[in-house]
């Protein structure tokens, strides 16, 4: 359906010198490194990367450009040795960073990336610890987990007199299971797990049904306030896929978004592919694209807007998933059948300003036109 590739292109996306540039903060930080987990038990994967890992892990390379594939005519063959994986039967802890081996010398390096697939938690604690013991002065970390809620086990005592630091570390609010070790708290993190390494800047996403537990953790950051994006605690079935939870088998709804935002939008109404025309995919991509751009001029410009967020406008990928947040907020905000149901409506730590709300003209307009091209205008309260 679509024939944009999941990687960063700087021929349909931006160039990286091109983007805004935020005069009104001093400290500029890149995303250097990414650690990926995902573990949903039914989910397709291929070896023991998931779908979701695949969407996330393209999503942060860049795609080589046209000079690349000219001086390289035989084509390109994208191996997949090199991806670190985990399981019942890992020997011993090891980082094995996700390396692709075409490289276009006309563009920046490749973020380094740790592909995880069902750790234990002092696995998962481990590589985290490595990575951000590792991560360069100027870098940023992204911590992306993809996996179904779990409560606690052994919360029998439940403190309802706590301050805020507590309550990040209540695990009563239950946490993520990364794995499949038999049972108990082996396969699960909790966000306190998570705040040891919050003296290092860290951009943390988090896609799971209990998405909300981990709200809290800028209550209680070691060293500095963490970007967080936060998926929706349920997600709408798509017409072709009634199921209750449309994760499964075909990944995340909310990752979809962030990696494949317009194809996402069509497969939520629920339009076949094969129905669409290319006019008209080219016409709602060209909306959306200008749309993006408008909100990218404005996050750089709004002094407004949390330093967390400012400091690293500046990294392409970054910006590009925090761009198409604000588009899937949108989106699911203003979706007729789940219109006014906060729990189908993602949430991001720090809020950003008023200016991004779904309720915006701009937001409005822009849905308003995409929907017209698609003919399902009714189906946005808009």
């Amino acid at each position: 359906m679509s024939m944009r590739p999941l990687r960063y292109s700087i021929v349909l996306d931006h160039d990286p010198d091109s983007l805004p540039r935020v005069s009104f903060i001093k400290r500029k930080l890149k995303l250097r490194d990414a650690l990926l987990c995902s573990y949903h038990p039914n989910e397709v994967k291929f070896s023991e990367l998931t779908i979701d890992n695949f969407r996330m892990l393209q999503c942060l390379e860049w795609e080589p450009s046209g000079s690349f594939y000219q001086s390289n005519g035989n084509g390109i063959s994208i191996p997949w040795s090199n991806i670190g994986q985990s399981g019942p039967h890992q020997g011993s802890i090891r980082v094995n960073y996700y390396s692709q081996e075409i490289s276009d010398p006309t563009l920046p390096p490749n973020p380094r990336k740790a592909v995880l697939y069902s750790p234990s938690t002092t696995h998962f604690i481990a590589v985290l610890a490595t990575m951000c013991e590792e991560l360069p002065a100027d870098g940023v970390l992204l911590i992306y987990l993809s996996a179904s809620g779990a409560s606690n086990y052994g919360a029998d005592n439940i403190q309802t007199n706590m301050t805020q630091s507590d309550a990040v570390c209540d695990d009563s609010l239950g946490g993520l299971n990364i794995g499949s070790h038999g049972n108990g708290v082996f396969n699960l993190i909790y966000p306190c797990d998570l705040l040891p390494f919050t003296r290092k800047p860290l951009f943390l996403i988090i896609d799971s049904d209990n998405s909300k537990a981990f709200q809290g953790i800028n209550k209680g950051e070691k060293g500095e306030p963490i970007a967080i994006l936060l998926s929706p605690t349920s997600s709408y079935p798509t017409p072709h896929n009634n199921t209750i939870d449309p994760r499964i088998p075909n990944g995340s709804q909310f990752t979809s978004f962030l990696t494949s935002p317009l194809q996402s939008l069509i497969i939520l109404l629920g339009i076949s592919g094969s129905d669409i025309q290319m006019e008209n995919l080219n016409k709602a991509q060209n909306i959306l694209s200008s749309c993006l751009d408008k909100w990218g001029e404005m996050l750089a410009s709004l002094d407004s807007i949390h330093p967390v967020w400012a400091q690293v406008l500046e990294d392409p990928f970054i910006r590009r998933l925090l761009l198409r947040f604000i588009f899937c907020r949108a989106i699911l905000s203003l979706y007729a059948p789940i219109s006014g149901k906060k729990e189908y409506v993602p949430e991001c730590s720090p809020p950003l300003p008023n200016a991004f709300l779904p309720t915006t003209p701009l937001s409005i307009g822009t849905i308003s036109q995409i929907a017209d091209i698609f003919g399902a205008t009714t189906m946005f309260n808009i």
